[in-house]
């Protein structure tokens, strides 16, 4: 559906070109369908919960993501220490 009225639009704004009226009707077109859109609840987070189940998904995985990077940081840190001393004696 989007595609085909993304075509309608393109094409009566290459009619414009003959009849400035047909830029109206696109303009028209695209202001309705915009408005429409987002009277539904279009945009990023629709209200049927499709982009928000997505949404959840990431939260998982950064929240994982989160805790493996505290975690792992936490247990190196005194290693990444000594190596860093290491490098800087070596090459200071």
């Amino acid at each position: 559906m989007f595609v085909s009225l993304l075509i309608l639009i393109v094409v009566l704004f290459g009619l414009g070109f003959l009849n400035p009226l047909w830029w109206v009707a696109a303009a028209v077109l695209v202001y309705s369908a915009t408005r429409h859109g987002r009277d539904r609840g279009g945009g990023w987070i629709r209200r049927d919960g499709s982009d928000l189940g997505d949404y959840r998904d990431y939260e998982i995985r950064r929240d994982r993501q989160d805790r493996w990077n505290r975690r792992y940081s936490r247990r190196n840190r005194a290693r990444w220490r000594r190596e860093d001393r290491r490098d800087h004696e070596h090459h200071g």
